[in-house]
């Protein structure tokens, strides 16, 4: 059994990215999940000013800590104008000053989700290429496109062919933790 911990890149109380976590989490049921929200971790802009006067908080290292004790990451990233978040991004920024390797050995789940058609592929992509910097390994991807149109609270993915996609990304990902 593997420790598998599930967060969305952004700190929105309304993300769908969350609610695609939350999903995704809720149809694991062999290991031990861990489910975190970024509404709970908000973090300074980050500058080595800041760095160098106030040092890390505890919360930072007490999610570095939680990152570094998972197996396994599940990840969805929110989007702003095809990149990350801004929030994101200084979420990792922050982390891998306090740790360079934060992310090594550990096995990675990257999702995306939007309210558009592109269902946050431009932000996936960026971030699958800075997580394998830190140590981390993508296993699989999954991207939903038209969030409001293709889920539901009750029933998950709703369109049959995004939710078989969604299914394999998860198999992969879990065959391999």
């Amino acid at each position: 059994m593997s420790r598998i911990l599930a967060f969305a890149g952004s700190n929105s109380s309304t993300s769908i990215n969350y609610k695609l976590v939350q999903f995704t989490t809720s149809l694991i049921k062999e290991h031990e999940v861990d489910l975190i929200n970024m509404v709970d971790y908000n973090f300074p802009v980050f500058s080595e000013d800041l760095e160098r006067e106030k040092g890390y908080s505890d919360l930072l290292k007490g999610l570095k800590d939680k990152i570094v004790q998972a197996n396994a990451l599940i990840i969805s990233v929110n989007e702003h104008n095809s990149n990350p978040s801004a929030y994101f991004k200084n979420v990792l920024d922050w982390l891998s000053r306090v740790d360079r390797n934060y992310l090594a050995d550990t096995k990675i789940l990257l999702m995306s989700c939007s309210g558009g058609r592109r269902g946050g592929i431009g932000s996936l992509e960026v971030v699958k290429g800075i997580l394998p910097r830190f140590g981390g390994e993508i296993i699989a991807t999954f991207s939903l496109p038209s969030f409001n149109h293709t889920f539901d609270k009750a029933k998950g993915i709703t369109d049959p062919e995004l939710a078989e996609d969604h299914k394999k990304a998860l198999e992969i990902f879990l065959s391999q933790i």
